[in-house]
């Protein structure tokens, strides 16, 4: 039988095996297998792994019982939408999850994506787009120009990759208003969109919310949060950040969640005015054109969002766990960055450094996530810590000690 794969020299021009012979760190090109469940531990190529990674941290699929909702969902809505909302119509746990997005958001409606990426690049895509059905249905926002963070996550920065930066596209040091207002004050235009964070997952810092929506205010400027890493963990004015988290609900104009972190599925959504979510429904192109989340994956989601809002005590208790970690971190002198947000950012430095630890730690039986180079400046390396809600005080210890022994070890 003839191969029909194209000869390996064809795509030489690419540079695909030089990249790969040159890459040392195997995670980046070919992650290893995992088994079973992901939870406070994981299983990788046959090892069991105390797991600081996972963005299913609350773990709530498992505690809550909800794999039996999703199956009971899956035998009542079937596994696929089946096709364009646009076409057919929008499934009803879609509906559901968009109405409960939107009470939670404190916006009149929400769409939702099957991905928070896919959210984020139909948000500037709808933004930004022009288009003519006819003489009376038609749009143009070619004129839009976006303004980010420029932290922000990698899928704005896609979102914006085809716009022209220093004219469409325009960036601010990371969480300064000074230069968001000096950024501002040079823009020309009418149609001006501020993209900033809730917590930035490099840092686990929280925005000025409020002095970057004055700015906004005073420019004129419409804003679009990205509140991938908080939903539904912050905003009750007896936890961290309820001042930032009321100026979101009560002041921003768009907010997109994810529904990977705290309500541990996939799937996100965006949130604002009812006419531009209408208008996004065909302008994002992202909702209209690919497939949706599973109806038993949003019909989860919106029974995971009841559960977390009709029992606080859940994040509660999580937040207690990780102001205990970073408790810990320090008594044992050990530096975290300043942010008072579940996700712990410990500075490292040199690179290489970075990832010997964290070599280390895999053959120690831990699974630590390191930030290195393009994901943060060269050599300004961090660990990026999530505990779990099932993490054990034994194994919490045991990561501490271990920690502080390859600090020693490497002198830093």
């Amino acid at each position: 039988m003839t191969s029909t794969s194209p000869p390996t020299d064809r795509l030489a021009p690419w540079s695909f095996a030089e990249f790969v012979d040159a890459n040392g760190h195997e995670m980046v090109t070919r992650p290893p297998v995992i088994d079973g469940v992901v939870g406070p531990t994981i299983v990788r190529d046959g090892r069991e792994l105390v797991n600081f990674a996972s963005i299913n941290f609350l773990d709530l699929g498992q505690r809550l019982s909800l794999t039996r909702e999703f199956t009971d969902a899956a035998h009542t809505y079937g596994l696929t939408t089946g096709g364009s909302r646009m076409t057919q119509g929008v499934c009803r746990p879609h509906q559901v999850l968009e109405e409960s997005i939107a009470r939670q958001t404190g916006k009149e409606r929400a769409l939702t994506f099957a991905t928070g990426l896919l959210a984020n690049i139909g948000f500037v895509h709808a933004m930004s787009h022009s288009a003519r059905f006819d003489d009376a249905l038609q749009v143009h926002n070619r004129d839009t120009v976006f303004v980010l963070d420029r932290d922000s996550h990698w899928s704005l920065w896609k979102a914006v990759e085809g716009l022209e930066y220093g004219r469409s596209v325009h960036a601010f040091r990371h969480n300064d208003v000074a230069d968001l207002a000096r950024v501002l004050g040079r823009v020309r235009s009418r149609k001006v969109v501020v993209i900033i964070e809730s917590v930035y997952s490099a840092d686990g810092s929280m925005a000025p919310v409020i002095d970057l929506l004055d700015e906004c205010d005073r420019h004129g400027a419409i804003s679009m949060v990205d509140d991938a890493n908080g939903f539904m963990l912050y905003g009750p004015s007896h936890r961290p950040f309820a001042a930032e988290y009321a100026a979101i609900r009560e002041r921003a104009d768009f907010v997109m969640v994810s529904l990977s972190k705290a309500v541990g599925l996939e799937g996100g959504a965006l949130a604002g005015p009812a006419h531009a979510i209408d208008a996004f429904e065909v302008l994002s192109g992202t909702s209209m054109f690919t497939a949706a989340m599973q109806p038993p994956t949003a019909h989860v989601a919106g029974r995971t969002i009841e559960a977390l809002a009709n029992d606080p005590s859940i994040v509660d208790d999580y937040l207690a766990r990780a102001d205990r970690l970073r408790a810990g971190m320090h008594e044992m002198g050990m530096p975290t960055t300043p942010a008072a947000s579940y996700m712990l950012s410990v500075p490292i430095g040199d690179d290489d450094a970075a990832m010997t630890m964290r070599e280390w730690f895999v053959k120690d039986g831990y699974l630590v996530p390191v930030f290195c180079y393009p994901a943060v400046p060269r050599n300004q390396a961090l660990l990026r810590l999530i505990p779990h809600a099932g993490h054990t005080e034994e194994q919490v210890d045991g990561f501490l000690h271990t920690l502080a022994s390859y600090r020693r070890r490497l002198g830093l």
